[in-house]
């Protein structure tokens, strides 16, 4: 099985997870954040790995938007499920970089295929922490790639648009994967 390669904050962060990915009933969340910024989240909180992505998600307020969004786009039974999943979580001010007007009209049911196809960017199937991290490009659920680097002591999401997202927090462990916090949504490539 491949695995998606993505870089890592440096080699002191060696042990960050970027991805959120599902894990077994006895993996433990014993990364730090890579800042001190970001979703009032511990990243070594045992009660969160009894929990889904969506449910640990949906217990945060700084989530908000993206579950409102996973739930428009109806990814909220998917990402419940079985997994492994990885996923880059967009907090509630990564969303507000966005115009307000096409957050909007994201959340229109006339636009739900669209919403899926950035959530799903979004996404890597299968566990990844941070100690299985290396620069390159990641490629997601949705099929597209993005390009992880680090820069500045900071690991770096760059999207298919060229926009840049910093990874804030790791390895905040699921029952069904693992969550990565970014402060800028991805958007893929335009078609």
């Amino acid at each position: 099985m491949n695995r998606p390669r993505i870089t890592l904050l440096g080699a002191a962060a060696l042990t960050c997870a970027l991805v959120l990915g599902a894990c077994s009933s006895s993996s433990k969340n014993t990364a730090t954040p890579s800042t001190t910024t970001g979703p009032a989240m511990s990243a070594t909180s045992t009660a969160a790995a009894d929990k889904t992505i969506v449910a640990i998600a949906a217990g945060n307020p700084e989530f908000s938007t993206l579950v409102a969004a996973v739930k428009a786009a109806g990814l909220d039974k998917t990402l419940s499920g079985t997994g492994p999943y990885t996923v880059f979580a967009p907090t509630n001010a990564a969303f507000a970089k966005l115009p307000a007007a096409t957050l909007k009209s994201l959340l229109l049911p006339a636009n739900k295929q669209k919403l899926a196809d950035i959530l799903t960017y979004h996404v890597v199937s299968g566990n990844v922490m941070a100690k299985d991290v290396m620069p390159g490009p990641v490629t997601t659920v949705n099929g597209a790639t993005f390009t992880v680097s680090t820069e500045g002591g900071n690991v770096i999401l760059t999207d298919g648009q060229g926009n840049k997202s910093k990874v804030i927090k790791t390895d905040i462990v699921a029952s069904n994967g693992v969550i990565h916090v970014i402060d800028t949504v991805l958007l893929p490539p335009t078609k």
